[in-house]
């Protein structure tokens, strides 16, 4: 794993790849966006049947970014990783699905030992 630093001293980091598609979604929503925000942030939490759960939600400066944060940055659009997440994101690929009943964004993690039926939490 290597490590960068962004102008505002977060680490630029290599451990997660995000899709294309995944960057063009997270465009998309951070422009129909009314409130400012800095982008998004990832966070894994203890959570659901399987024990943890992916969390992403709005980056807000006030709110919920630290400067430990890591962050990856493609053509302007910032993602934040929260660093007690980092240990579960290694290798991992953030992902944009979508079929005919849902559409969101998942994870593939090969650190996975596996999710609970409803797709929502995984274990390590």
């Amino acid at each position: 794993m290597s490590l960068k630093f962004s102008n505002t001293g977060q680490s630029i980091v290599d451990y997660l790849t995000i899709t294309d598609n995944a960057f063009f979604h997270i465009k998309e929503l951070l422009a129909a966006r009314k409130e400012p925000c800095e982008g998004i942030k990832v966070s894994v939490r203890t959570r659901g049947c399987s024990g943890m759960s992916y969390t992403i939600e709005y980056a807000i400066v006030e709110k919920n970014i630290t400067k430990f944060d890591d962050v990856v940055i493609k053509n302007g659009v910032q993602v934040f990783i929260d660093p007690k997440a980092s240990m579960f994101l290694i290798g991992s690929e953030m992902i944009f699905k979508s079929d005919e009943l849902t559409s969101g964004f998942d994870f593939v993690n090969p650190n996975e030992k596996g999710r609970c039926g409803c797709g929502e939490s995984f274990k390590v």
